[in-house]
């Protein structure tokens, strides 16, 4: 039961690791392809709107990440910020705590 306990801390871990580092690429790749032109709107002096087009797998890895990471949530006021300290978080509690919870286990099996 206990060696069940660890491999299964151990991939919990791994893939919540993996969803912050995927929500994290897909953020920054949206940011840096409409940056242009968003900065070329805001110098036009036009409206500028906020565009969400998020497909499924997209919103399903960000919800999950966003739940996984909810106590350092608004923490920072900008959206890199956000984003940057729900990685961090993502990788410091599950990838190093929980990882070292389920070596313990295995240890102990």
């Amino acid at each position: 039961m206990t060696r069940f306990a660890a491999n299964l801390l151990r991939t919990v871990s791994i893939v919540i690791c993996v969803l912050a580092a995927i929500s994290f690429l897909l953020f920054a790749v949206n940011q840096t392809s409409t940056a242009s032109g968003h900065q070329q709107e805001e110098l036009s002096g036009k409206v500028v709107h906020e565009q969400h087009s998020e497909n499924g797998f997209r919103r399903t890895v960000d919800e999950i990440t966003e739940r996984a990471t909810a106590p350092v949530s608004n923490v920072s006021s900008s959206a890199w910020g956000e984003r940057a300290l729900r990685l961090i978080f993502a990788l410091l509690v599950f990838g190093f705590a929980l990882g070292y919870v389920a070596r313990m286990l295995r240890v102990r099996a």
